[in-house]
């Protein structure tokens, strides 16, 4: 027979898996549309003029690792990409980019809006008990990167970058307890934080005699300013269409570890990224 406590702490751990399996759905998409459109800007163009890009994407990322909220021991997470989808509310993502052959700057933003509503119900001591939730989550991920390029041939070309990378996780959750019908306890709250990484890294392109070309990158960053630690790597293979758009394909894992107040984000996330990039 479950008690009163062990109900609500099954509740509540079942509740923050769920609040998380949204609260992660898209808050690390930054990147594969960067990768995609620096591959728009080859040797192939290599003038003094400036080149602007714009490159909308989806990534079908899964999420494991540990998260914590309101100073809870952390959960442990293992979802994938259809768990998180079906509770999508709204998702915006792109990538803007300026490149004058030599120097660049690029702007990935990605913000995600997930919201559910969740039933649990138990025995409690030959009692009937519920618990009804919500869960509210908004997520952006915006990075703003500065460019050298070091190498710029029709072969190859490779990119140094840096910069930050601002990250706002916002948990909004609501849950209303009840046992033989009548009700016992409400609760709400909020938590989530705001931070900075610095961020530095590569990025490169390979062409080859067809449309197609390979391209991928690699940032590192953290170091205790913002996280104690945050990567990111991806690899694609693209085709060149025209000679103002392009697609890219290809694969992508980023992880954070993250930890302030009792609030706790150490994952990863990784998945294949489909990308159309778009130069004028």
């Amino acid at each position: 027979m479950t008690t009163l406590g062990e109900f609500c702490g099954k509740a509540f751990g079942a509740l923050m898996r769920r609040q998380r399996a949204l609260a992660l759905s898209v808050v690390f998409l930054a990147g594969s549309a960067v990768s995609a459109h620096s591959a728009e800007l080859t040797a192939e163009d290599p003038s003094s003029e400036w080149v602007f890009s714009v490159a909308p994407y989806g990534w079908g990322a899964g999420i494991s690792g540990d998260v914590g909220l309101f100073g809870r021991k952390p959960i442990e997470l293992d979802l994938k990409f259809s768990d998180i989808l079906e509770n999508l509310k709204f998702a915006a993502m792109g990538v803007a980019e300026a490149h004058n052959g030599t120097f660049g700057v690029f702007v990935d933003a990605i913000y995600v809006h997930t919201e559910d509503d969740e039933e649990i119900s138990r025995s409690v001591n030959g009692l009937p008990a519920r618990l009804d939730a919500s869960v509210d989550t908004e997520n952006l991920a915006a990075t703003f990167m500065g460019e050298y390029r070091v190498v710029n041939d029709a072969a190859i070309t490779l990119d140094l970058m840096a910069g930050i990378r601002l990250w706002d996780v916002k948990n909004d959750i609501s849950a209303k307890l009840e046992v033989g019908g009548a009700e016992l306890a409400q609760f709400s709250g909020d938590d989530g934080d705001r931070w900075v990484d610095p961020m530095a890294g590569i990025k490169t392109r390979i062409n080859t005699d067809t449309p197609l070309y390979l391209t991928g990158w690699g940032m590192i960053g953290g170091g205790g300013v913002g996280s104690h630690l945050t990567w990111d790597v991806m690899g694609g293979i693209g085709y060149q269409w025209t000679g103002s758009f392009s697609t890219v394909v290809g694969y992508r894992a980023l992880g954070v570890d993250y930890s302030n107040d009792g609030f706790v984000y150490d994952v990863v996330e990784q998945g294949p990224f489909l990308g159309g990039v778009f130069r004028f």
